[in-house]
């Protein structure tokens, strides 16, 4: 497996398209352009959130990667994603507004298509089908371009999770409330993962986030462009950068275990990797997590005691209501302009942090 990795200073196309188009080289990919290729890109673009708040894909990586595909004659490149919130025209022009993509119409087209197809999966499978957005089903060829974050479920968000976004709308709380156990849930996100099976994975890392992400945490710029066509190893890889050890990341654990993930093969391409990389901050609901110092009879009744729950800052909340929309279980209303919660029925899946614009929602434990 071949992983690239190239220095980028700071997000200026001069500096991002070289390393663009030495990673395109090191793995091959323009064998496997042709003019007639139907090419979408899948970034993060998990809210309308400025590209300098280290929340989404940087509007300039996803620029380069269509500059570079043009150059081999590819017409038909689209940016395709669902967001965390409603999947239609209005919202997700809104989404492409803020987080810079409209100025990219030059150089690709934005989706506009926003249906889903249901796809079957291969045998076996805990899920026999998922619905995904149209486009993605439709592609000869998917880009998925992340951004590299720490994530307050599955502590870490790269190519795996990523794909999560292919997922229509408020469908996925949807699917969070089936999965409600991280261990599930990573299982459902590696099945989705081989179900899209995207050709090329890169990881956004010039700027990264730490902490309370995906969107609630800090900036942690790594100065990296990562490629690569196996994503699995890639998320190894990419984990061990930020100083998280990934088979403590259940998602990664589960690809190593099954064999997607193979670590003992990557062949390095590009820089060198920094020898100065500093540890990133995990998520509140991590750090808060005691329960691998408890003996294993007192085990059950330990994590419902150490049960993480949202906690509101009334002074913050504005009343928007995208956490209620977001919540799988149904269990916070708006009341008076602030959100209240209730902890009966919570499955800890922090939809509600994810998607608060104001960061609102803190990490308490139950004791």
């Amino acid at each position: 497996m071949i992983q690239t990795l190239y220095l980028v200073p700071e997000y200026k196309e001069e500096q991002i398209y070289p390393a663009i188009c030495k990673s395109m080289d090191a793995l091959s990919i323009k064998k496997d352009m042709h003019p007639d290729l139907k090419v979408v890109i899948k970034p993060n673009l998990i809210m309308a959130k400025k590209p300098d708040l280290t929340t989404t894909t940087h509007p300039l990586v996803i620029k380069c990667v269509a500059r570079w595909l043009r150059e081999q004659g590819v017409k038909n490149i689209t940016l395709a994603e669902s967001s965390g919130g409603l999947y239609n025209a209005d919202y997700m022009k809104n989404v492409y507004q803020v987080c810079g993509m409209i100025d990219l119409c030059e150089d690709l087209s934005l989706n506009m298509d926003f249906s889903a197809q249901t796809v079957n999966t291969r045998e076996g499978f805990s899920n026999h089908s998922f619905h995904i957005i149209t486009p993605i089903v439709e592609a000869d060829y998917i880009i998925n371009i992340c951004k590299l974050k720490t994530h307050a479920m599955t502590g870490y968000s790269g190519g795996i999770k990523n794909l999560f976004g292919t997922i229509p709308g408020l469908e996925k709380p949807q699917m969070h409330y089936r999965w409600t156990d991280i261990e599930s849930f990573s299982r459902m996100l590696l099945e989705l993962a081989q179900t899209v099976n995207p050709q090329l994975t890169i990881i956004d890392a010039i700027d990264a986030m730490e902490g309370n992400g995906p969107t609630g945490g800090t900036s942690h710029p790594l100065h990296m462009i990562l490629a690569a066509k196996d994503f699995y190893t890639q998320d190894y890889f990419a984990a061990k950068l930020m100083k998280l050890d990934p088979m403590n990341i259940v998602m990664i654990r589960q690809a190593v275990e099954s064999g997607l993930a193979k670590p003992d093969e990557i062949t390095l391409a590009g820089d060198e990797i920094p020898d100065n990389l500093t540890p990133f901050q995990v998520p509140d609901t991590i750090k808060l997590d005691f329960s691998g110092k408890i003996p294993a009879i007192l085990l059950p009744i330990a994590k419902r005691l150490l049960k993480s729950y949202p906690q509101l800052n009334a002074d913050l909340c504005v009343g928007c209501g995208k956490c209620a929309e977001s919540c799988p279980a149904k269990i916070i209303t708006i009341k008076k302009r602030k959100a209240h919660f209730k902890k009966k029925g919570c499955i800890s899946c922090f939809c509600c942090q994810e998607m608060c614009p104001m960061k609102a929602i803190s990490v308490k434990k139950a004791l």
